[in-house]
Parts: C-alpha cells; sequence; structure tokens
C-alpha cells in the first residue's frame, strides 16, 4: 500500500518562484480579483512499507509500551522532480532531494498523480473550505489496476502554523505579510491494489481530523503512523468474514468478496439509480455493452469515479476490455481524441469544449441524468432487447433506495459506530439486490448463446443465433457480437467457466431447459409452447417440489413450460409478477476485529501485534461450531498470513494445509508454494516429519503447471470449402450443431456415401445443412387447432408433417412426435390418433390398387384396434415407414431397458432420414437413409429380452453423457438427500446426485425429477476415485471435490457405543501415507463394542483398536501377496457381527466373524463373474458390482447377496459395461455406474 502526501506548493526554500506565485494568489483573493492561474502542486512526501527497519531490532529488549517518544525516524522519502533548484536553500534548511529512488508499486507515476490529486487545479483560498474526497483508477500498461482515495483539506498560513524542521520559513521568504487569510490546499493520497473505497474514505477522514490542527513538523509523524497501520492490515480472503479496525473515533470496516470470483464491493451500488432514471441506466448500459466512447461528467469529482465503478460492477461477470480513466484533470483532456473505445469522466465545467471539439462520444451528465452526443451527432446505439428491459425497470422501481424510509420508526441512534453499523448492513442488502438484479439483465440478454455453442471446438454459430432473435432485437446483438467483451464472455461460455452468470443461469432456468439438456434430438416448439402462441392467458409453470427420493414407479419426463414466442411480446401477468424486489436471501457476515496497535512502530511492537491477532483468530476459531467450515477456513487463511509475517512459516503451512479440511476455494497456492520455497534446510527436514506439511508439500510442489492451450480462441461456423473424409466431417456436423454423438455422425457419413467415394464434398454438406435448417425452421412455424392440442401431453412435440394423403380415417397429414402418430383431418380440422408407438403390432409398406395405378401405402396394425390403419403416402411412403419402425424399436427398447434416451435417439435418426433423403433426392436416397434404422436393425438382429429379474428390478436408467460426444465412464457417484434450509430455493431442497465422469468431470443431477441440475463442470484433468465430502448440522452430505486425483478409496462406516468417535484408518497399496477420518456416530450398537476395528493395508486387512494401535492382521492365503492384488475394500456388517470384503482382480467375496478373526474367511464365489469392481451395503444386503456372463456376452452385473444367508439373492444384468461404481440413496435404490461403452446410470429398487 502506497501512501502521498501531496502538498499545494513545494517549499518556497526550494522554489522561490512558486512563494511569489502565491503571495500574488493570496493577495488577489484578499482584494475579490481574478488571481494568476492556478499552480503546480508537488509530491512532498511518500510512504511505502516497509515500516519497520532493521535498527529497530536493536530495540527488541525494550517494553514497546514504555519506549520514549522523543526518538523520532524520518519514514519521509523524497523524489526528485525536474523543475526543483538545488542549491538555493535556506542554511539550516532541509537537505536536497536524495537521487536514490523509492520504490513506488508498478502503475503508480508520482509525476502524474498530483494533477489527479488536483484535478480542478490547485489554487488558494481567502477562507476555509470543506474537506472533501474524490477517487482514483491508476492503470498500467499491462492492464492492471490500483485504486487511489484523495482526501483534500486547508491548512491557513498563520506563522503558528509555518514550521518546517521547527524554523519559520515564510517570513523570511517575504510572504509574511502577503499571505495573512490564505488558506493553502493540502492532499493526502492513499493507493491500494483492493478498491476499498469506503474503507479508505473513513480512514482518510479520522486522519484529517488530526493534520487540520497539527503542526507542520508533527505532519509526517501522524501520516507515517496512519500509513503504519493500514499496512499491518491483512486484506481478508473471499467469503463471509470482514475485518473491523479502530481507526479512532469510527471502526472501520474492510470488507470481503463475496467468493473468489466476485469483484471487491466497497461503494454504493445504488447512486446511479438516484441519479438517472431506470431507462437511462439501460441506455448507459447499452453503451457499455456495444463498447461506446463514453464520457462521464458532473460537478462532482467524487462522482465520476463511484458512478464509473458501479456500472463496471453491473456488467459483472462482464469486463470492460478497454480504457477505464474515470478522472481526467484539465491538462488531460486530449485523451478524449482517442480513436479507440473508452470510458472516462470529466468535470462538469468541461462540456461545452468536448461536446463541441470531439466527434463520436457518448456524453453523459450525472448532475441532471441526462445522455447527449457530441457534436449534436446522433450515434447509434440500440435499445436493450425488451422483455429483459422491461422487467429490470420493474424491478428498479420497486426497490427502496433511500434508508432514511427505513429509519422513520426507530429512535436515533446515540453511537455513531451503531449508528453506521446499521447502515452498513442495509446498503449490503441493497448491493445485494442490485447486484442480482443487474445479472438476470444479461442471464436474460445472453441466456440462449449456449444453445448456438460447440464446446469440443470451440465454435459460436452467430448466424443462427441471431436468426433466433426477435426482429427488433437484431441490431443490439449484431453490435453486441463484435465486442472484445462479448468474445471474452465466450470464451468463459466455452471453458465451463461456472462464474455469476453460469450460476445465475442455472438457478433461474426453466425446467424446459432443464430437460432439455437431457435430450439427444433436437429441439421442436412443445404443444404447450404452441397453445401460449395462441392464447394471450399467462402461464405459470409447476414444479415438482420434494425433498425426498422420488418413488421410481412410473418415471415421466416433466411437463415443460412453454418459452416466449417473441422477445418484443410481453405478456401482462408476466410483467406484473416481475415488479417485485428479488427475493434476495440475507447473507449472513460475521465481523473480526484487529487487536490494537502499539507505537512507536519498531520490531517488538509489530511482533506483539501478530501475537495478539494470532490469540484473538484462535480463541475465535476455538468458539466456533464444528459444522462452521466456511467460517472456520477465514480464520485459517488469516492465522495463516499473521504467522508468515511473524516469520513463522512451519505454522502457517499448517494453517493453510488445514483449508483442505474446511474450504479449499481460499487455499493460496501461490503463496503457499513461494512459502515451500523459501524453507530454510532445518525448517523443510521439520516440515517432512510432519505428515500433514508432508502431504501439503508434495501436493503443492508436485502440482502440475498451468499451461494455456495452443489455440483457445472462439471460431464462428462456416460451412466447409474442401472435400472431406470421415473425422473432417464428424468436427464438421459437430461444430454445426446439428449431432454431437460420433458414433450417429459415423452412420450419418456412411448414409451420404452409399454408392460414392467415401468422402463428402462441400455442396453435399450444404444442401444436408440447409435441409436440416429448413425442417428446423418449418417445424417452429407448426400450428395445431386448440382441439387438437388438448388431445396431446403439453411437452409433446411435432417432429414431421406429412403432406395431405388420403387414408382409410379421412384425408389429412400423418403428424408425428415422440409419443404417438395422428392423423391431423383437413376440412374442417380435427384429431384422429392412429397409435402411440408403445401400441404398434406391425408396420408395413404395400402398394395399394386404385384403377390401373398402384399406390404406396402405409400400413400399421395396433394393439387396441383390430382395424388396419393405411394411408396412401406415395412418394414419401418409403421415408415414413422407415421412420416409423425406428421410432417402434426406440420406443420398445426404452421399455424394455427404462430408458427414455432410446426414443430420444431415435427421433434424432428419423430426422437425419428425413435430410439424407432431402439431400440425395436419387433413387437410391430411401437405401441411404436406412443406414440411420440402428434400432429396427438391432431389434432384429438382436431379439434378446431383458432377464425378468433385471426388468422387475430395474426402475430408470439417465445418460449423464448426453450432449457428449461419446459416452464416458462413471468413476464414482455420490448421492446426497434433500433438506428444507429457509435460505436457500426450494430446488436446492432437492436431493442430488453428483457423477463424476473421467477426466475429473462432474455433473448433478435433481434426484427428484433426474433433469440435469447442474452441467458438466470441471475439476482437476484426473481421474476422480472418491468424492470427499462435508456433513452439514441439517444431515446434508456438502461435495467439496479436491483438484486432482483424490488420495484413497470408497470406505464404509459403521458406528460406536456410546457414540464415540471411531478413527478409521485406510491405507492403499500404493500409498503409503494413510489419513485419520473422524467420523461422530449416528446409530450406536453396544453390541459390538469398542473394537477392535479393521483397517486395509493393500494385501491384507490391519485390525486396530480404538487407540489406532494394530492388533492383528488378517489375509487371506498365502500366494494372495504374490499375484500384487489388493483390497478393493470392506463392508462391516455390526447386526451380523460380520467383515465382507472383495478384492481387485478376483470373483470371489471373502466373509470373516468378527467373533473370532483368526479363523479363515468364508469364500463365496459368484457364478459367471469374471471381476469384482465394487461393493456397498444396503441395509442387511451386500451389493457387488462386477463385469460378468450374460446371455453368452460380457456385461456389467450386479450380485444382490443376503449378509445373514451369505448367499446370491439375485443376479442383474446392469450395463452393456462393466459396473464401475455404486451407491445407495437413502438404502430405498442403489444407483449403478457403467464404463465408457455404455456411460449410463441404472436406478435399481432395493428390496
Amino acid at each position: 500500500m502506497l501512501l502521498c502526501v501531496q502538498r499545494g506548493l513545494p517549499h518556497p526554500s526550494l522554489c522561490p518562484s512558486t512563494s511569489e506565485a502565491t503571495q500574488a494568489a493570496c493577495v488577489a483573493q484578499r482584494k475579490g480579483v481574478k488571481g494568476p492561474s492556478s499552480l503546480d502542486p508537488a509530491v512532498l512526501s511518500v510512504f511505502v512499507p516497509p515500516f519497520v527497519m532493521k535498527e529497530d531490532s536493536q530495540l527488541a529488549g525494550m517494553n514497546c509500551m514504555t519506549l520514549g517518544k522523543n526518538r523520532k525516524r524520518s519514514f519521509r522519502k523524497k523524489r526528485e522532480r525536474p523543475r526543483v533548484e538545488l542549491g538555493k536553500g535556506v542554511p539550516g534548511g532541509p537537505r536536497g532531494p536524495d537521487l536514490e529512488d523509492v520504490s513506488i508499486p508498478n502503475g503508480v507515476d508520482l509525476l502524474a498523480l498530483p494533477q489527479l490529486c488536483f484535478p480542478g487545479g490547485l489554487c488558494v483560498a481567502s477562507e476555509p473550505r470543506e474537506d472533501c474526497v474524490h477517487f482514483l483508477v491508476l492503470t498500467d500498461v499491462c492492464g492492471n489496476r490500483t485504486y487511489g482515495v484523495v482526501a483534500q483539506y486547508y491548512r491557513p498560513l498563520h506563522d503558528e502554523y509555518c514550521f518546517y524542521n521547527g524554523k519559520t520559513h515564510w517570513e523570511a521568504s517575504g510572504l509574511g505579510g502577503g499571505a495573512a487569510g490564505c488558506f493553502v490546499p493540502f492532499a493526502v493520497c492513499v493507493v491500494s491494489r483492493f478498491p476499498y473505497y469506503n474503507a479508505l474514505k473513513d480512514c482518510l477522514s479520522c486522519l484529517l481530523t488530526h493534520l487540520k490542527f497539527c503542526k507542520d513538523f508533527e505532519v509526517d509523524n501522524h501520516i507515517k503512523d496512519f500509513a503504519a497501520k493500514l499496512c499491518l492490515i491483512p486484506s481478508p480472503p473471499p467469503g463471509p468474514l470482514h475485518l473491523i479496525f479502530n481507526m479512532k473515533p469510527l471502526q472501520i470496516v474492510f470488507p470481503s468478496r463475496a467468493d473468489p470470483e466476485s469483484p471487491l464491493i466497497d461503494l454504493d451500488l445504488h447512486l446511479p439509480l438516484l441519479c438517472f432514471r431506470p431507462e437511462k441506466v439501460l441506455q448507459i448500459l447499452a453503451c457499455l455493452l456495444t463498447e461506446q466512447r463514453i464520457v462521464f461528467f458532473s460537478s462532482s469529482w467524487a462522482l465520476l469515479t463511484l458512478v464509473a465503478e458501479c456500472f463496471m460492477a453491473y456488467l459483472h461477470p462482464l469486463q470492460w476490455q478497454h480504457t477505464f480513466v474515470p478522472i481526467l484533470s484539465g491538462q488531460m483532456l486530449d485523451f478524449l481524441m482517442a480513436p479507440t473505445s473508452f470510458l472516462m469522466g470529466c468535470h462538469l465545467d468541461h462540456f461545452e469544449e468536448v461536446s463541441k471539439e470531439a466527434d463520436g462520444l457518448i456524453l453523459i451528465n450525472i448532475d441532471n441524468g441526462n445522455i447527449t452526443y457530441s457534436n449534436d451527432e446522433e450515434v447509434d446505439v440500440p435499445d436493450i432487447p425488451l422483455l429483459a428491459a422491461q422487467t429490470f425497470i420493474q424491478r428498479v422501481q420497486s426497490l427502496q433506495l433511500h434508508h432514511e424510509l427505513d429509519l422513520a420508526h426507530l429512535c436515533t441512534s446515540t453511537d455513531v459506530n451503531e449508528g453506521r453499523a446499521s447502515r452498513r448492513a442495509w446498503q449490503q442488502q441493497l448491493n445485494c439486490q442490485i447486484q442480482q438484479m443487474t445479472l438476470q439483465l444479461l442471464v436474460s440478454i445472453f441466456r440462449e448463446v449456449k444453445n448456438h455453442l460447440n464446446y469440443e471446438h470451440r465454435v459460436f454459430n452467430s448466424e443462427e443465433f441471431l436468426k433466433t432473435r426477435a426482429l427488433g432485437d437484431q441490431q443490439f446483438y449484431k453490435q453486441v457480437l463484435d465486442t472484445y467483451m462479448f468474445h471474452a464472455f465466450l470464451k468463459a461460455r466455452l471453458s465451463r467457466r461456472m462464474d455469476a452468470f453460469a450460476q445465475m443461469d442455472l438457478h433461474t432456468q426453466s425446467e424446459e431447459d432443464r430437460i432439455n439438456g437431457m435430450l439427444l434430438s433436437p429441439r421442436r416448439p412443445t404443444i404447450e409452447k404452441m397453445a401460449s402462441r395462441k392464447s394471450s392467458a399467462p402461464h405459470a409453470a409447476h414444479r415438482r417440489m420434494v425433498v425426498s427420493m422420488p418413488n421410481l414407479q412410473d418415471i415421466t419426463v416433466p411437463e415443460l413450460p412453454p418459452r416466449n414466442s417473441s422477445l418484443r411480446k410481453i405478456q401482462t401477468m408476466e410483467c406484473g409478477s416481475s415488479r417485485a424486489v428479488l427475493d434476495v436471501p440475507p447473507k449472513s457476515t460475521h465481523t473480526f476485529k484487529i487487536p490494537e496497535i502499539h507505537f512507536p512502530l519498531v520490531a517488538q511492537c509489530v511482533q506483539a501485534f501478530y501475537a495478539d491477532c494470532v490469540a484473538q483468530l484462535s480463541k475465535a476459531m476455538g468458539s466456533l461450531a464444528p459444522e462452521n467450515s466456511v467460517l472456520l477456513a477465514r480464520y485459517f487463511y488469516l492465522r495463516g498470513l499473521v504467522q508468515l509475517m511473524q516469520g513463522h512459516l512451519l505454522g502457517a503451512l499448517l494453517d493453510f494445509q488445514s483449508l483442505y479440511k474446511t474450504d479449499v476455494r481460499v487455499f493460496p497456492a501461490d503463496l503457499v508454494q513461494t512459502t515451500v520455497e523459501s524453507l530454510s534446510a532445518p525448517e523443510r527436514t521439520q516440515a517432512e516429519r510432519t505428515p500433514e506439511l508432508r502431504r501439503l508439500i508434495s501436493e503443492v510442489m508436485d502440482r502440475p503447471v498451468d499451461t494455456p492451450k495452443a489455440d483457445d480462441r472462439v471460431k464462428n461456423f462456416e460451412l466447409p470449402k474442401k472435400h472431406m473424409q470421415l473425422d473432417d466431417f464428424v468436427k464438421r456436423v459437430q461444430e454445426s450443431g446439428i449431432v454431437k454423438d460420433a458414433g450417429v455422425i459415423h452412420r450419418l457419413f456412411e448414409a451420404l456415401t452409399v454408392g460414392h467415394q467415401k468422402q463428402i464434398d462441400p455442396e453435399t454438406f450444404k444442401d444436408f445443412y440447409n435441409c436440416w435448417k429448413e425442417a428446423e425452421a418449418e417445424a417452429q412455424e407448426v400450428s395445431l387447432p386448440l382441439s387438437v392440442m388438448e388431445q396431446l401431453d403439453k411437452n409433446e412435440c411435432v417432429y414431421k408433417l406429412s403432406r395431405s394423403v388420403k387414408t382409410n380415417r379421412g384425408v389429412g397429414k400423418i403428424a408425428m412426435t415422440q409419443k404417438r402418430l395422428f392423423l391431423l383431418t383437413e376440412g374442417r380440422p380435427g384429431y384422429v390418433e392412429i397409435s402411440t408407438f408403445r401400441n404398434i403390432e406391425d408396420v408395413r409398406s404395400t402398394m395399394a390398387t386404385f384403377l390401373l395405378l398402384r399406390i404406396p401405402t402405409l400400413k400399421i396394425k395396433t394393439a387396441s384396434k383390430k382395424e388396419v390403419f393405411e394411408a396412401n403416402l406415395k412418394t414419401e411412403c418409403d421415408l415414413w415407414h422407415l421412420m416409423v419402425k425406428e421410432m417402434w424399436a426406440g420406443r420398445k427398447l426404452a421399455d424394455d431397458h427404462k430408458d427414455p434416451q432410446y426414443v430420444q435417439q431415435a427421433l434424432t435418426h428419423i430426422l437425419l432420414m428425413d435430410a439424407v433423403v432431402g439431400t440425395l433426392q436419387s433413387p437410391g436416397a430411401i437405401y441411404a437413409a436406412s443406414k440411420l434404422s440402428y434400432f429396427d436393425r438391432m431389434k432384429n438382429e438382436m431379439p434378446m429380452a431383458v432377464p425378468k429379474t433385471t426388468s422387475e428390478t430395474l426402475k430408470h436408467k439417465i445418460n449423464p453423457s448426453a450432449g457428449e460426444t461419446a459416452p464416458q465412464a462413471i468413476d464414482v457417484l455420490l448421492y446426497t438427500p434433500g433438506h428444507l434450509d429457509p435460505a436457500e430455493k426450494v430446488e436446492d431442497a432437492h436431493p442430488k446426485l453428483w457423477c463424476a465422469l473421467n477426466e475429473g468431470k462432474v455433473i448433478v443431477f435433481d434426484a427428484s425429477s433426474w433433469t440435469i441440475h447442474q452441467h458438466c463442470f470441471r475439476v482437476g484433468t484426473s481421474r476422480l476415485d472418491s468424492t470427499d465430502f462435508l456433513v452439514g448440522k441439517d444431515g446434508t452430505n456438502r461435495p467439496r471435490v479436491s483438484e486432482g486425483r483424490c488420495e484413497s478409496t470408497t470406505w464404509r462406516f459403521s458406528s460406536v457405543a456410546q457414540s464415540k468417535v471411531m478413527s478409521l484408518l485406510f491405507n492403499m497399496l500404493s500409498r503409503p501415507v494413510t489419513r485419520r477420518l473422524q467420523l461422530e456416530c449416528l446409530t450406536p450398537h453396544s453390541d459390538v463394542g469398542k473394537g477392535p476395528w479393521p483397517a486395509g493395508t493393500g494385501d491384507s486387512i490391519l485390525v486396530v483398536n480404538m487407540n489406532g494401535s494394530p492388533c492383528q492382521e488378517l489375509k487371506i492365503d498365502g500366494s494372495f501377496k504374490e499375484t500384487g492384488t489388493s483390497f478393493l475394500g470392506f463392508q462391516l456388517m455390526p447386526e451380523q457381527e460380520q467383515l465382507w470384503a472383495a478384492c481387485a482382480g478376483y470373483s470371489d467375496v471373502y466373509v470373516w466373524s468378527l467373533q473370532d478373526l483368526a479363523q479363515p474367511p468364508q469364500r463365496i464365489h459368484l457364478q459367471d463373474c469374471s471381476e469384482i469392481n465394487c461393493m456397498i451395503r444396503v441395509k442387511k444386503q451386500i451389493w457387488v458390482g462386477a463385469t460378468g456372463l450374460s446371455q453368452g456376452r460380457l456385461k456389467g452385473k450386479i450380485y444382490v447377496m443376503d449378509a445373514e444367508r451369505r448367499t446370491v439373492e439375485k443376479e442383474l444384468a446392469a450395463h452393456a459395461d462393466t459396473v464401475k461404481t455404486l451407491c445407495s440413496a437413502e438404502d430405498r435404490y442403489v444407483l449403478s455406474g457403467a464404463g465408457r461403452e455404455e456411460g449410463k446410470i441404472a436406478i435399481w429398487k432395493v428390496e
């Protein structure tokens, strides 16, 4: 932190010309005539840390509370100015400036800083003026910002104040008579890396109460002590902990960021809402989003920076990428001639000059709330999209922006700090509402961008995105899409960054968006959306709100709410529902009071301050409840920082290591690595002896260096211009957004190249792409009569509509949804159901004779009707025959395997068939399209039924790899039960299923509806072996997945008598270091006793006592170790007094009796099992996941074993690939995850 004291004038002994100008100015002020122009300010003193010099250590033995106050050491460091004339000083006066440069933080120019501290010029006054502050933002050449707070005050030029090193010099310079009654401005500027605007303003206000009335020679001491206090205050880590510091007479609060991704907010975000009408706020935001050349004007220098910073906060997480100079002094106005985008601020006095001299500027007057253009030229700034704008305006109008209205019914506080705390709490709540409101505005504008992204190839299809925008909004989006800000936004979306935008999008998405995340088939308007186009009646989406595992007797896709058919149309009820202020739950915050700092500032006093900090932090940590891990992590972080400053490096590392157990998000990896590298040899040796530090050092020093991607650019989709082989064709189709699944694209390639060379020319691809997009556009225009829509489910979509044909049930068009076929009759439009796909018994394509003509006819036989449906489809007959059979086969597979994804994939196949036929338009087009009849061919070639036991136990399947290019193996599953917390949304209270895929990807499902709650995010690049989680006081498991490879395997714990705390050690063969896991026992079993307890040690199980000492080692046989095999895990069955274990690579389960562990275990062989992969305990059963033979093929199998009888109750043919993981859900269901060949999750009922 840098502190600069700016004085209006350099000392007369150093600059006689300035003293003459000052005298003239003072005389002019007294006579009331126009004086000379403003004077040049100078930097008089600079204070930079460190403030404790080496010589201070000599006083370490002295009591810092009783040190004499006569000892003074100047912390003033002078910097040479070009115009200072050396050698003309007064005899006995101060020495000339030291030529040695001081250490100034990057981005701070001491030669330019005086102009910014006095942006309106430095002028003397004939009467005292009110103290004032303003704020600076300083940017270096790399774009890094530092922040300044400047406090200006005036001092009279009376003789008693005119001392410098104890001597009067103003009289010596001849100013005694002329300077009487004059007041000279001074300024103190604090420069920080953090935008603590309000906190530093309060600090400087406290400082000025001392500076205005002290002697000149005392100024440096006051500022030195002030600087030292500020530099000793640590910056709080992101989270709920704020720091309080006593800067008499005020208590100063240094707030923290809400989370690591959020900006630090220490200003009043409602200031622009007081200065501008909501429509003007939206207009300014539109200027920012389209990256115009913007200039703020105000008569208040402070408002220039504060209002500009508020708009920067409104854009979060989008970031302004261009020049940002909220204050320009009079000498800097030429900056406004820059041709690039910028945001700058000027005093209102320069408004006319700037308006006439510069072109193409947006001029924003903060004082009157107007927006104009330079030279009266109209700048093309489009409006914010109408629907988002209307909602924003209504929410702004509902905000309570005046604190006085909340205080009207309260008594006046007699404690100034209590009143300030109340005002601060109100402001914090209001800031939170405004942030949520502006964030929802951005989400409303850009929510559907994600629908046009291809994550694998980093492609954005801007042309298709613009086509989906309302006509009146397209100009806005065209300009925004070309900005640097939007390009950075796209990079964040394609990197799946879980920032504030992604979280708000997740929390506010509709059920339709959630379900679309599970769909493989292309999107089509739902019946409910069609109904919303025809009726202006509002539709309220009803969500299913539960907090427990659902009964999976009949899993159906939830009903979808409609999307707005046009962004330019606003329904009355929808607008009315948006008027209420966002219901933002109050975020609880905590404060920690920094101890008092004793002076003079010598090493011992500083060490005493650090010791007080550590003691108070330790005391605060001791009083915390065990489940308050978030706040505990902040205390660990702060204590680690303080111990670093003390030089206690090992203690600091231990505190930082504790962040892994509490909140890894605030773990300072770079700081820890630097600390480890600075350890001395004895300290490093001592650290290696401590298991926690040894692990920490290993993780920090061995972490991979983040290497930037070779090409992280965002590419815009373009049609190919050269012939494509298979690999290039797969990439192009994925980039287009048509299909992502590589297997489906391979079949599409075969279809398009039937009878030709195995490559696709650009014209064929273009024709195929156009056919696909035309079909999408036609589907959007499908309109059904209300009487027809009443016969269909709300979530049904019309995927294919035939031409008008003659059938045995009338003339009309055949329509296909994902559920049924029906006839849309002509004349008087009506609905005639043909059949649901589930009820079809046979589909045939035949020739009907009419006179001398033979007409291709489609015949469909159903189970519920004796009459066969016949339709003279003519040229469309063969295509409809393929499509209906594919949908019939997909429906049957979905029913047999309890997997709705088969229907979705069948829909993709039939739409691709339609596009292929439209592309080729040749006699062989139908044969080519038949290459996509994947499920129909599968049904005919492998008519194997699902085993009865499997079908009865299997309840549902979900596909975490939906939307990926290929199935991915499921490494870990974790179910977290639901709970109701008043501070959380009801949706967040639903039970969740956490699914870890390979390469460190995690997907979260809402277990009440089995829709995706959170799309794929990454936690490292390695495979996750297990999941770390914390158990909250409400009984909810809160996962905390650390980055990289987890350290242990899956374990299971049971309880101990009298709810004692059990230590369970589990040591894998490849990892010699174990960790101790302490778990509070929930259900005591007195019959189990107090130990001993088993622990795995690779090739054996080690039985330990409650104190951790080993007492027995369990092995299977002598050859077990020689095979290099290790235990997969073990399960304790306290009621049966059994210990179950399984080994990698074996097909046997081993059971020990806890009554006599010396006896060899019982060996249970699993029939048709090749290898066991996982094992869990569910009630009185053991579920074993393995690979085994089923119907003559190697598949994933699950063996359900009765613990009492020690027999296999069921063999379940679970997956097409091996069963990799098992998870219990409230002991009502078991979830299994498959390998990468299938990549699906099966849900099984527990009996």
